[in-house]
């Protein structure tokens, strides 16, 4: 509870207008580990030299990360790969020593339209088995764009993962269905008893939080115990949160963004009453794709920044967070010119990115020597 309190106050104070990034030209080296034909939409390190890869057209595969060797997943589902749709995030369960449970999101077909779905599969060297679709959420919509997709586990049993709006504004103040919110179950799929809707007749159980336009980027960092999200705003106003249980985060109510055609305003202004404030709000927009709290050795002046992975700007962008809520944005691998999208961290601190154009890349410093 202390934890929580200290993290409330510290993040009283809002940043909210553009930044003065600081642009790096820096020393970081790096290595392409492989090429794939598809987007590698999701990274989960089964152990400093594997991982499983989730590329969006509707396939995964197991990675030795030292020889870049790729073995092809059997037992995945069918997926709606259309526009935003298809075969999204991919994560470890916190059990997975004991069990080998890989949790999975996607794009699942409907005649209504897709449905952001998450689910777990056993793996079993190069298979999956025991697939079961634990949430098949009500998120249909005629749109292909603004699934979400993102996984998250906290330490005590749960499971996070975020939707977006489905291209349907209001859809995220309906609590009546799941798009536009952050989602939280137990590791087997049931809805937890101290969910915070889990009395409401009319609102979907499952729902954490809510307000969201279309959240990629989601972390739970385990030293503070707390979740957190970035998500894309419209023409403007992208934005990291701090999810809090029943918050409201305001979309299409409240934004920082503009629409796309012409400068007219979204809503009824950037902030209200009963609405939670992003922490971080990026103007212009930099498209953040994922996101994590780095904690590691390597990158040690980092500890406790976030790392978002950036398409409309192709960056890695680092924010850092003072205690009185200010911010300071520094972007790195702007020479790539690449559209990132997705991010792990290895035990080490050293970090994989996956790019639009398939290469999945180690990111470490241009001095650093491997201690193993």
């Amino acid at each position: 509870m202390k934890i929580w309190i200290l993290f409330l106050a510290s993040l009283m104070v809002l940043n909210a207008n553009a930044s003065n990034a600081v642009i790096v030209d820096d020393s970081l080296n790096i290595k392409q580990v492989t090429q794939f034909d598809g987007t590698p939409w999701g990274i989960a390190l089964l152990n400093d030299q594997e991982a499983i890869i989730t590329i969006q057209k509707g396939e995964a595969y197991r990675v030795n990360l030292s020889t870049g060797n790729k073995q092809r997943l059997t037992g995945l589902p069918s997926v709606d790969n259309k526009g935003q749709g298809g075969l999204l995030d991919v994560a470890i369960s916190p059990d997975f020593n004991n069990q080998a449970w890989l949790y999975f999101t996607y794009a699942k077909p409907s005649k209504e339209g897709a449905r952001t779905t998450l689910a777990r599969a056993i793996l079993s060297n190069n298979g999956l088995s025991q697939w079961e679709d634990l949430l098949v959420t009500e998120s249909a919509s005629p749109f292909t764009r603004h699934y979400g997709g993102r996984i998250a586990f906290d330490d005590k049993g749960h499971v996070f993962f975020s939707i977006g709006d489905r291209g349907v504004r209001e859809n995220a103040q309906n609590l009546t269905n799941h798009a536009g919110s952050i989602i939280r179950l137990s590791l087997n799929g049931q809805v937890p008893a101290d969910n915070p809707f889990v009395s409401h007749a009319n609102i979907k159980n499952e729902i954490w939080s809510y307000g969201h336009r279309n959240p990629q980027g989601l972390f739970y960092d385990q030293n503070t115990q707390t979740l957190w999200s970035n998500e894309h705003g419209p023409k403007g106003g992208d934005e990291i949160n701090l999810i809090r249980p029943a918050a409201n985060y305001g979309w299409p109510i409240v934004s920082y963004g503009k629409e796309y055609s012409g400068a007219a305003s979204i809503g009824e202004g950037k902030t209200k009453d009963g609405i939670d404030n992003p922490a971080k709000v990026f103007i212009p927009s930099i498209a953040p794709s994922s996101l994590l709290r780095y904690q590691g050795m390597l990158f040690s002046n980092w500890n406790g920044d976030f790392l978002s992975t950036a398409l409309a700007l192709r960056h890695l962008n680092k924010v850092k967070v003072a205690e009185n809520g200010e911010t300071t944005e520094t972007r790195y691998l702007e020479n790539l010119a690449e559209r990132l999208r997705s991010i792990a961290q290895d035990s080490e601190g050293a970090l994989y990115i996956g790019t639009d154009s398939g290469k999945l890349l180690k990111i470490t410093l241009a001095s650093h020597v491997s201690l193993k």
